[in-house]
């Protein structure tokens, strides 16, 4: 059976370019050839369904369009017209001779103005598509005039939407969530990073402006002498790019080996392992990690056992540390380490679970062949059950390395207050060895102001994210490898 070839990248986006043109061709063509009602429709909306006795779909339309206008000239107006340079208008005090007080003046906010008109441009954006749509409608509806087929109701339109078109009634809220707690988010941060809004920029006292590419040649280690953050960019991706690498490969491969031995024939009372290990999921993480820090502090009840049984006394002794307790969590690859260890044991679990569901649907007729004609365990492990493992979870290990990249919780509560950093270029970036980028991000935010910087890195996170997840896609779902274990 001729398997059906998936679609490469590139196709995919060059049929998106083709959908848009096709979009645009659409909309010329009704303007080219419309009546006089279709052309009306680029001035009053509601003219094309008004002509057609559509009054409901008019009256919307004509609201529409009159809440848009009232809209730019009411709030826009006061916004958009500034958004080239934010603000000139400081907050101060000013005396007002009428009611003889100081008052505050009328001050510019740089922020509002931001992000007022991005959202002011997403409406408009908004609008633009549905008025070029309106239009193409209203040509639709001329030339069903034209042949002699019937019009629907506005009733009949909304029957539609719960028949053939319902997938358009199910998907229209989630798409409006998504615009404004995510579009609009992720356009606001990226064009901060192109200001200069930092703990030296705060409005309303203090304004700031639009700096061009600066804060990325910062990054990418321009900005003078004086700026570190070039260096500590490098360091802290290097870190985050290990981090999630064995943090995802040791609970992956970990979970999926305790899952195989609990499952095993000779392992007894499996539903007792299994539980025990479920438990650790049900405690809250970061109820766990804060213990763990408590535990494997320097003065920690570990360190404290270490040095009763001699074994801080021996490392000092051969030079793995010179301090008085073991840096579990303080120092510079004893931290790095300990991270990894301390992951395994919170990951393991939910690796386990998804592993125990896989393999109880392993192709049982294929591990009964390769028995018969003699495979021992390890090449039935590396041949069946591994390969098919990662056919089946590839999705999910992609996700958990994107998880790990963004993983603020285990790095932050780990650390935060046990980890001093003594690099001074990583201090005057406001970095730490065991940042992550997105730990790094949160720190320039929260304790820094430095919403500038941040606002790079989490674009750079973003774009590393994406790339990474586009191509392991792609490479995960090229052909059809289902076949292989049917």
């Amino acid at each position: 059976m001729a398997s059906k070839k998936k679609k490469s990248a590139g196709q995919a986006i060059g049929g998106f370019f083709k959908a848009i043109g096709g979009f645009f061709a659409e909309f010329g063509k009704a303007v080219a050839k419309g009546d006089f009602f279709t052309k009306l429709s680029l001035i009053w909306m509601g003219a094309g369904y008004a002509r057609r006795k559509q009054y409901i779909k008019a009256i919307i339309m004509t609201v529409l369009e009159a809440a848009v206008i009232w809209f730019t000239v009411a709030f826009s107006t006061r916004y958009v017209p500034k958004f080239g340079t934010l603000g000139t208008v400081k907050a101060e005090m000013i005396f007002d001779p009428v009611t003889m007080k100081n008052i505050m003046n009328d001050y510019d906010h740089s922020f509002k103005i931001l992000l007022y008109s991005l959202i002011c441009f997403v409406v408009w954006f908004t609008f633009f598509i549905i008025w070029i749509k309106n239009v193409t409608n209203a040509y639709k509806l001329q030339l069903k005039a034209q042949n002699g087929e019937h019009i629907n109701t506005f009733i009949e339109d909304v029957k539609t939407y719960k028949d053939e078109k319902f997938h358009i009634t199910l998907l229209t809220l989630p798409v409006l969530g998504i615009v404004i707690f995510t579009v609009i988010p992720i356009l606001l941060l990226i064009l901060v990073a192109f200001t200069n809004y930092d703990q030296n920029h705060m409005p309303p006292t203090e304004l700031f402006t639009w700096v061009g590419f600066d804060n990325f040649a910062r990054l990418f280690g321009g900005g003078g002498l004086s700026s570190t953050f070039g260096y500590t960019f490098v360091r802290v991706l290097g870190w985050t790019l290990v981090w999630a690498f064995f943090s995802t490969l040791t609970t992956y491969i970990g979970g999926i080996l305790l899952s195989l031995l609990i499952n095993n024939r000779r392992t007894k009372l499996p539903k007792l392992w299994r539980t025990l290990f479920v438990v650790t999921i049900a405690v809250p993480q970061f109820v766990s990690l804060l213990l763990v820090r408590n535990f494997f502090a320097n003065g920690g009840i570990v360190n404290t056992f270490c040095e009763a049984i001699g074994l801080t006394g021996w490392l000092n002794d051969i030079g793995l540390i010179s301090t008085s307790y073991i840096p579990f969590l303080s120092a510079p690859g004893w931290a790095h380490v300990m991270i990894i260890i301390i992951n395994i044991w919170i990951g393991v679990p939910y690796q386990m679970l998804i592993a125990t569901g896989v393999l109880m649907n392993l192709p049982a007729d294929q591990i009964e062949s390769a028995r018969i004609d003699g495979a021992k365990p390890r090449q039935i492990f590396a041949k069946i059950t591994m390969p098919y493992m990662l056919f089946i979870t590839g999705p999910t290990l992609v996700t958990d390395f994107v998880k790990n990249i963004n993983n603020f919780n285990v790095i932050y509560l780990l650390t935060e207050g046990v980890y001093t950093t003594t690099n001074q270029a990583l201090a005057n970036s406001q970095a730490k060895e065991v940042d992550l980028l997105v730990t790094w991000l949160f720190r320039l935010t929260q304790d820094y102001y430095n919403y500038k910087m941040a606002s790079v890195i989490g674009i750079m996170v973003f774009i590393i994210c994406s790339v990474f997840t586009l191509v392991a896609f792609n490479r995960m779902i090229k052909g059809d490898r289902e076949e292989t274990f049917q």
